[in-house]
């Protein structure tokens, strides 16, 4: 025998010599109409009746427990028409079967027992799956509401409170869509593909503009954007390393938050370190087409880049993958 899901609702059955039947999977149990358990039984549709009305007079089986109307479309002459159709579930199928005494009967509750188990594993799988992952995601905010919290309290940080409760707001709602995918509400949420690449001598030429830019303000001196002994270089080398043919960071969301990190805390520059590496995250992103939402909104503005800016720089390594996640998901979506 083999068997075949069709949208969760619809799975067939067909023995090896006995009749191929389309059968309905709902609230746990299985269903048949009066012609379906015929063509099972080898029986007419009157002596399938005469059983089913003898089982509910006798009190074997109730009958608003076992029947279920389901809408069918079926052929009636050049017609195609909607009717309401009475199925009868997994215990009439059974009762009927012992009554008429028939061997595809047996099988077919071996084989419908069988598909139930199976239906029932996978329906626990997935509903535990998504309770752990529904965990996974509290715990996640939870830590990350600790880990601001933590943040905020470091002297650089100070005046930065409203910027970093706008950063948990955005990441709690990220969260919140995140979730609402796993239930299936949204549509595949795909990690995004640059189209565009930052090559280094492109990177230098951006950093001596703002750096003419800034020293007119007087916001700059002429250490501002002096590589360290080719440190960003080696930045950028690494933030599109490949192994094996494949990238390290294949995805732009990865790319941009290392760009942004590594810049903050590598310190490849003499001067300049965390607003070179606030100026080219969002250059990176408008470059491909990927800084604003749909709405025309950024997806993280001035102020909260400053407050991830300065979070990066208070924070320790072993804190690096929280941060790169922090800063992805901010920008995924």
């Amino acid at each position: 025998m083999k068997q075949k899901f069709k949208t969760g609702k619809i799975v067939i059955y067909k023995s090896k010599e006995g009749p191929k039947l389309k059968v309905r999977l709902e609230e746990e149990t299985v269903w048949l109409t009066q012609k379906q358990m015929a063509l099972l039984f080898d029986k007419s549709v009157s002596t399938i009746n005469e059983h089913i009305r003898n089982i509910y007079k006798e009190g074997e089986l109730k009958e608003e427990s076992t029947i279920r109307k389901f809408r069918i479309v079926q052929n009636e002459g050049e017609r195609r028409v909607e009717r309401d159709i009475d199925f009868y579930n997994l215990d009439v199928i059974i009762s009927v079967g012992y009554r008429v005494k028939s061997f595809n009967g047996t099988q077919f509750r071996i084989w419908a027992t069988k598909i139930l188990k199976e239906h029932l594993i996978k329906g626990y799988t997935i509903n535990e799956k998504r309770l752990l992952q529904s965990k996974n995601h509290l715990q996640e905010l939870q830590n990350t509401i600790l880990f601001l919290q933590e943040k905020s309290k470091h002297k650089l940080l100070s005046g930065q409170e409203q910027e970093i409760l706008g950063l948990l707001a955005n990441y709690s709602k990220t969260l919140t869509l995140l979730e609402e995918y796993d239930k299936e509400k949204l549509s595949m949420i795909k990690k995004t593909k640059d189209k565009f690449v930052l090559k280094y001598e492109n990177a230098i030429k951006v950093i001596q503009e703002i750096k003419k830019e800034l020293i007119v303000k007087g916001e700059a001196s002429d250490l501002f954007g002096q590589e360290n002994d080719k440190k960003f270089q080696a930045i950028l080398g690494s933030i599109y390393q490949t192994f094996d043919k494949k990238e390290l960071y294949p995805s732009l969301e990865e790319k941009a938050a290392h760009l942004l990190y590594f810049i903050v805390k590598d310190h490849p520059f003499i001067d300049g370190n965390k607003r070179i590496a606030s100026f080219l995250f969002i250059y990176l992103l408008d470059k491909n087409d990927f800084l604003y939402r749909k709405n025309g909104e950024k997806k993280i503005n001035d102020n909260a880049l400053t407050a991830l800016t300065l979070l990066i720089a208070v924070s320790s390594l072993k804190e690096k993958d929280k941060l790169i996640k922090i800063i992805t998901n901010l920008v995924a979506i």
